[in-house]
C-alpha cells in the first residue's frame, strides 16, 4: 500500500543527486549500513540502482523503524536486509558481519554532537575490521564557522530552538574528529539545496583498543 507510507519530500528530490556521488565511491561489492534510514525512501533507492551491494538500513526510532520495514517489505529487493534496531550511542551495534561502507543522511546535525562522536567511533571499529572501508555524510554544513547560505542559518537556528544540542556543524570539525578515528581528508560535493556529500576513506589499520 505505498499511499500508507510515510514519504519524505527532501528524501525524494535528493535520492538521485546522492546516488551519482555512492555510484562513484561505493566499493563494489559488500554491505552497506545505512545510520538513521528514517522512512526508507533512500534505502529502497539505492538498493535496487545498486544491485551487487547488499544494503542494511538502520532506525533507533520503533515508529518510524516500522515504517522503513514496511517500505523494504513492500519494495522486494532481495538485497535489502530486514532494518536493524541501531542506536550509534549504544553499544554494541547489532551488526551481522562486516560492512564495506556506512552511510549516513541528515543525521549529525539533527542530533547532539556525541552521536557524531559515537558514529565515528563505530565507523572506525566497524570499516577496519573489514578492511579500509568508505564513509559517506550527507546534510548541511558550515565552512570556516561561517553558513554556506541563509536557508541554512535558518534552518541551524530552527534546529537549535527546537534542542540546542543539536544544529549545522562545521566541516572541519567533523573532519578533525574523523582523522582522530583514523579517516583521511573528506572528498567533498556539492549538492542542491546548500548540502554537501562528504566522504571520508578509511585506512588499514586496527581500530584503537583492539
Amino acid at each position: 500500500m505505498p499511499g500508507a507510507l510515510t514519504v519524505s519530500a527532501p528524501a525524494e528530490r535528493n535520492k538521485e543527486p546522492i546516488l551519482g556521488i555512492l555510484r562513484a565511491v561505493l566499493p563494489s561489492a559488500g554491505t552497506v549500513l545505512e545510520i538513521a534510514s528514517g522512512t526508507g525512501q533512500h534505502a529502497v533507492h539505492f538498493a535496487a540502482a545498486l544491485p551487487a551491494l547488499t544494503w542494511q538500513p538502520s532506525e533507533p526510532d520503533a515508529t518510524r523503524r516500522a515504517v522503513l520495514a514496511a517500505r523494504v517489505a513492500e519494495a522486494g529487493l532481495t538485497n535489502v536486509r530486514v532494518p536493524l534496531a541501531l542506536d550509534v550511542t549504544r553499544e554494541p551495534w547489532p551488526l551481522e558481519g562486516p560492512v564495506a561502507a556506512i552511510v549516513a543522511i541528515n543525521l549529525i546535525h539533527i542530533a547532539p554532537w556525541s552521536a557524531t562522536e559515537a558514529l565515528m567511533a563505530g565507523a572506525e571499529r566497524h570499516l577496519a575490521a573489514a578492511g579500509p572501508g568508505v564513509l559517506v555524510l550527507y546534510g548541511p554544513y558550515k565552512e570556516g564557522g561561517v553558513h554556506t547560505a541563509p536557508s541554512n542559518e535558518s534552518f541551524d537556528a530552527s534546529l537549535r530552538a527546537d534542542n540546542p544540542a543539536w544544529g549545522v556543524r562545521d566541516l572541519e570539525a567533523v573532519a578533525a574528529l574523523a582523522a582522530v578515528h583514523g579517516f583521511g581528508a573528506p572528498t567533498v560535493s556539492r549538492m542542491p539545496a546548500n548540502n554537501l556529500t562528504v566522504v571520508f576513506r578509511a585506512s588499514a589499520r586496527a581500530p584503537r583498543g583492539r
